[in-house]
């Protein structure tokens, strides 16, 4: 099964973020799910990767980094339809740039900490 951010042809889909054609295969991971340039997604899948059950279909945007126990990256992606959180792995295309940006977005927000704090 294939996982695609939008309409697309079996081998590419075309991005619902910034409309780059994206090839299906991904080094790193057996279900593409992203747009490797952009980093956005399609909320399609339900429960499991692939499984196309979602019929939310909302615009999924990388909103921060995660990381497995052996140290693999995950994208932390959230549907501006429903809102949503899904972890999805990180391709080894993925733009190494805005991978970054996404992992020191903490500590560029200074008032990060004391909203956290508020919150307790």
């Amino acid at each position: 099964m294939r996982h695609r951010t939008g309409a697309g042809t079996g081998d590419a889909f075309r991005c619902v973020g910034c409309r780059l054609s994206v090839p299906v295969v991904a080094p790193g991971t057996a279900h593409r799910n992203h747009c490797p340039s952009c980093l956005v997604s399609r909320h399609v899948d339900g429960g499991v990767p692939g499984d196309r059950s979602s019929s939310c279909g909302g615009r999924m945007v990388a909103v921060s980094l995660s990381a497995r126990p052996d140290g693999e990256w995950l994208l932390v992606h959230q549907c501006t339809g429903c809102g949503t959180l899904k972890l999805n792995r990180v391709a080894g295309d993925d733009n190494a740039l805005a991978l970054v940006r996404l992992a020191v977005r903490p500590l560029a927000d200074q008032g990060l900490g004391l909203r956290a704090l508020r919150a307790l």
